[in-house]
């Protein structure tokens, strides 16, 4: 994922910074509680594609912050 592009984008439910996970390719919204996929090196931000992310997945990713 291209940091620049990284940089940029925000989570279209809460508008706030998004986090890479490389090893499960998605973009994970800690304020939403969602990991959105990317498809090869696309992301696709569209919440009804988003996993719901587990209360202790969440505090895992704020702690990588």
């Amino acid at each position: 994922m291209d940091p620049k592009l990284l940089d940029i984008l925000v989570c279209p439910v809460s508008k706030t910074k998004l986090i890479y996970d490389k090893k499960n390719q998605e973009l994970i919204s800690t304020a939403a509680h969602l990991a959105y996929p990317v498809r090869d090196g696309i992301p696709v931000l569209l919440e009804d594609e988003a996993r719901a992310l587990s209360a202790e997945e969440t505090e895992q990713y704020r702690k990588q912050k």
